[in-house]
Formats: structure tokens, sequence, C-alpha cells
């Protein structure tokens, strides 16, 4: 009986493996397709979260991209692209929370600091690392 148990369970996870395959590259494709991404990760929901918001940008941060030659095309790359560091992060402040958002782009490694609020997201700071 107890050899009948482990063959079945080997079958199972067999069957398992070959099931998350599958979906992984079935569910990639689509989202490629239709822009539709899943984000289960803290990394993915906070930076999906922080582009569904209206994006402003503070005094400095205007300064820092024309310094740094980058565009909104660049920091949307770097929103999507990017991670986010939670230990330099402040994730309790309120109103708005604060992360830290570490990517490379173009040879360069930039730090993003952004406050996340209830209704819009403010760049507060560009930096390169």
């Amino acid at each position: 009986m107890n050899m009948d148990f482990v063959k079945r369970l080997g079958f199972f996870l067999v069957g398992l493996s070959i099931g998350i395959v599958f979906l992984t590259f079935f569910l990639k494709k689509k989202s490629q397709e239709t822009g539709v991404y899943f984000c289960y990760l803290p990394d993915c929901r906070t930076l999906k979260d922080i582009r569904s918001k209206s994006m402003h940008y503070s005094d400095e941060a205007k300064k820092q991209l024309q310094q740094y030659q980058l565009d909104s095309v660049a920091v949307t790359y770097i929103l999507t692209e990017g991670d986010v560091d939670f230990s330099k992060s402040d994730t309790k402040s309120v109103p708005c929370k604060t992360y830290v958002v570490e990517s490379d782009y173009k040879e360069h490694d930039y730090i993003f600091t952004v406050r996340n609020c209830r209704e819009k997201a403010i760049l507060q700071k560009v930096e390169i690392e």
C-alpha cells in the first residue's frame, strides 16, 4: 500500500509540473497580447499601484530628470521594471507612503523616491547610483 501512494504521488507531481509550465507560458503570452498582468508579489503590486495613478513631479525631480536626460518613457520603464527596496522605503507614513525604486536604464542605475498617495503618485527625487 505504501508503494501505491508513492507511485500516485509521483504521477501527481509530474502532472502538476507539466500543468504549471503550460499555464506559465499560456498566461505570459496572454498578458503580452492583452496588456493584463498578474501581480502577486509585493514589488509588482506596489509598482502597478504607483503606475495606475496620475504622476506628478517635485521641482527637485524635474531638475534631476532634465540633468540625467530622462523623459516620461524612461520614468515609465523604471516604474515597470524596477525593484522596490522595502528596507529603504517608508511604508507606514501617512497620508502618503514613500517607496524607493531601483532600476537600471541605459547603462545607469537609477534610484527613484516616490510618494504614493491615495489619488496621485509624486516623484520626489532621482539619483544615479
